[in-house]
């Protein structure tokens, strides 16, 4: 008579067993980690893109809703252009426009006075509350964007010439707009970064 073996593995399947499921289980967690890196990199990358959209979209409203209105600098005894880029002065673009909306129905008016200056690598966006400002009136500060290198404007002015200041040279007037601005801004990661806006007719 010949004896039944009893049912059940052997030593040698288990131990199979367990290291096949424990390299099963090790390609799962190494493709586990590498999703959860990409996914962390693809959220960094389109926080980056929403940050530049949202920079190139403050920076075009702006000169889109030029207005042609110079404003009263804080000692009062000058003015400032309605559009204004110099090689010697304190922002890279100070702008007035339109837009400024006004849910909460305050006694002002619609339109802004806004600067942009590098600082540390970094964009920030000034806005006043108020046109003609004096001391007392203390900008707010927005940080746009970082890790940006620089940030140039060139305007096309009505005799079709392209100056890198406005009012350009030979131009005195304070109300003038450009016919249009090209905004050249140029990040780290990016590079370089080109509108070119349709400004004044």
């Amino acid at each position: 008579m010949i004896a039944r073996r009893n049912g059940g593995f052997t030593l040698i399947e288990v131990l199979v067993a367990m290291a096949i499921f424990g390299v099963l289980s090790m390609l799962a967690y190494m493709t586990l980690g590498q999703t959860l890196a990409n996914a962390d990199m693809l959220t960094e990358r389109i926080d980056r893109l929403q940050a530049v959209q949202r920079t190139v979209r403050f920076l075009s409203n702006d000169l889109l809703q030029a207005a042609p209105r110079p404003v009263r600098l804080e000692l009062g005894d000058s003015m400032g252009s309605a559009v204004l880029t110099s090689l010697s002065g304190e922002f890279a673009l100070e702008v007035t426009h339109g837009g400024w909306g006004n849910p909460a129905g305050l006694p002002r008016g619609t339109l802004q006075r806004s600067a942009y200056r590098l600082e540390d690598d970094e964009l920030v966006r000034y806005h006043w509350n108020v046109l003609d400002r004096t001391f007392a009136n203390v900008p707010v500060a927005n940080i746009l964007l970082d890790d940006v290198q620089s940030l140039l404007f060139r305007y096309l002015g009505s005799d079709g010439e392209w100056s890198e200041v406005w009012p350009p040279l030979g131009q005195p007037s304070m109300r003038s707009r450009p016919r249009a601005v090209e905004i050249v801004l140029t990040l780290a990661d990016e590079g370089e970064i080109r509108r070119l806006l349709e400004v004044a007719p």
